[in-house]
């Protein structure tokens, strides 16, 4: 089951928007493309530990990929961090790799949600981004049963 909801898509979206007009380069590993799913990580690795956050983000992955054929390219080392994309960048269409984002953000946020709540995970995304306008979001009428 896709947790890649509307709402949790446009919610990803915000996030990207918000990261990347603060966006700086870094001497990090990890490709500019999924800062935010690295921004989040500290965060989320004290919270359920590595292998916690490898296996949440492993199954976001495998989520996302089902939708967006080009991740399928990306991989979770075992430090936690995705690798993969840098490779094959020539051969990725931008808008594709825009929506990669987007549903691998969405779907990370909507296993969030379903593991240990809405309140805590925008907890967690507020601790992140305290400036980022978490109002209106409508997780409740979408991500619900």
């Amino acid at each position: 089951m896709s947790r890649a909801t509307p709402q949790m898509r446009n919610f990803a979206k915000r996030l990207i928007a918000d990261e990347a007009r603060g966006y700086k380069l870094s001497a990090t590993k990890t490709s500019a493309d999924f800062n935010v799913c690295e921004k989040l990580r500290p965060n989320l690795e004290t919270f359920m530990g590595n292998a916690g956050y490898r296996a949440l983000l492993s199954r976001a992955l495998a989520l996302a990929k089902a939708e967006v054929p080009s991740l399928r390219a990306v991989h979770v080392n075992a430090d936690g961090t995705l690798e993969g994309v840098e490779e094959h960048r020539a051969q990725l269409d931008p808008d594709e790799l825009f929506e990669g984002r987007v549903i691998l953000l969405a779907q990370l946020l909507g296993l969030l949600v379903a593991f240990i709540g809405e309140n805590l995970t925008l907890r967690l995304v507020r601790e992140v981004w305290p400036k980022a306008s978490l109002d209106n979001l409508g997780f409740g009428n979408g991500g619900k049963k």
